[in-house]
């Protein structure tokens, strides 16, 4: 091997490795949760549709109660009702949603597990996550055929604002939670191991 060959190689292997790791829209989406880990915070429906009426009547409390390698776990409690728990979890190119939905004995309700996974880079503030087939599936099973055409999205501005989303034809919920106000993290849901 020549020697400029040899250099040729030396520099090509220098710069490969000088070149920083670009981090994708989901990556830099996930690692926003981590600030969150072990802090609460509270919240309120920012949308008037008149189904979300009993939501905007109660307290909305948020607790990023774990963060366990590439799962984080948001139980969402609406005033005493602390049934709800959303899953983000990091996929080999994706991120996942699914809200999991437990009774006081920690079983699992009928209506539990739905969800998806995005299809699409997002962007680091910002990712959907449309309803896949196994939630389709459940949603027609249980009679509610509006609901296979749900989008969930997560936005995060870090340091000010965490909010959920639920979009679909004729139906707009969202809720915002204030980051700059951190409360007392509340009593784990009904059911948590």
């Amino acid at each position: 091997m020549t020697l400029s060959l040899r250099v040729l190689l030396v520099c090509l292997a220098a710069s490969a490795c000088a070149t920083p790791h670009q981090s994708s829209p989901r990556d830099m989406f996930f690692e926003s949760l981590a600030p969150l880990c072990g802090r609460a915070f509270e919240g309120r429906v920012t949308t008037s549709d008149p189904a979300d009426a009993r939501f905007a009547g109660e307290r909305l409390v948020m607790h990023v109660r774990s963060c366990a390698g590439d799962e984080v776990r948001i139980p969402f409690h609406v005033g005493e009702d602390r049934s709800r728990t959303w899953v983000i979890t990091r996929l080999d190119g994706a991120l996942r949603l699914k809200h999991d939905h437990r009774h006081e004995d920690g079983a699992e309700d009928a209506l539990t597990q739905y969800g998806g996974d995005t299809n699409s880079p997002g962007a680091r503030n910002h990712q959907d996550f449309p309803a896949d087939a196994f939630s389709r599936d459940l949603f027609l099973n249980r009679g509610i055929p509006a609901s296979i055409e749900n989008v969930w999205s997560i936005e995060i501005e870090p340091g000010e604002t965490f909010a959920y989303e639920l979009r679909r034809p004729n139906r707009h919920f969202r809720v915002e939670f204030d980051l700059t106000r951190p409360i007392d993290p509340p009593p784990p849901p009904w059911g948590a191991q």
